[in-house]
């Protein structure tokens, strides 16, 4: 039935953000450095998600996740416009909760933005590049490897937000970035994460397409 698939989407989009935004509390709350806590605040909040539902809907979690699914036929139309809505649903839930247990000042510090001194076109040209690879690595494993498939997922976010915070706070999911910035009533350089994902995504799905054109 595809409601239970699009509630488990809802569910693991939710776990993803909700974990990985309580991380980004914690870490300035206890003086932590950000950039160890929060890359693997998200990157096992995503294991956690996979782990609990992502047998149901396939584990997206994201909407440019799940663009890069039907560019490749993996999902049908219906089912990609299902996804989106619950994921969207999912990270604005997550931050509403958040607002409940801490403050809108709490969520508006899980927005992500451009890092000091980054312009919003590098931070939209971070984002495409790490969304591109984020695909590209989902698509493939997925395809021939399986049983690795949320532990390299998993281990590739937390390497994307490494990478990726100083420059454009790693988002590479435009539900992970629409809750916070509806929650906290802060919409300042949300564009750049509502689009350089899905950029991100059709690049990504482009060059899985170049490089392994053996699998489907």
């Amino acid at each position: 039935m595809n409601a239970r698939r699009y509630l488990a989407e809802l569910v693991g989009t939710f776990i993803l953000v909700l974990v990985g935004s309580l991380s980004i509390v914690a870490a300035v709350e206890a003086s932590a450095p950000v950039l160890v806590v929060v890359p693997f605040g998200f990157g096992l909040a995503l294991l956690a998600a996979l782990f609990a539902v992502g047998g149901i809907s396939g584990g997206h979690f994201n909407p440019a996740v799940t663009l890069g699914a039907l560019l490749d036929r993996r999902i049908p139309v219906r089912d990609a416009i299902g996804y989106a809505v619950a994921q969207v649903i999912g990270g604005i839930g997550a931050s509403a909760v958040l607002l409940i247990l801490w403050s809108r000042d709490a969520v508006a510090g899980t927005r992500n933005a451009p890092g000091g001194g980054v312009g919003e076109i590098q931070a939209f040209g971070a984002e495409v590049a790490l969304t591109a690879i984020f695909l590209l690595v989902i698509l493939t494993v997925t395809r021939n490897a399986s049983a690795n498939a949320a532990f390299t997922v998993a281990f590739t976010l937390i390497a994307i937000h490494f990478a990726g915070i100083p420059l454009s706070g790693a988002s590479v999911n435009p539900a992970r970035a629409l809750g916070p910035a509806l929650i906290s009533g802060d919409l300042g350089s949300l564009w750049v994460y509502l689009t350089a994902p899905f950029v991100g995504a059709v690049v990504g799905w482009g060059l899985f397409r170049v490089l392994h054109p053996d699998l489907d």
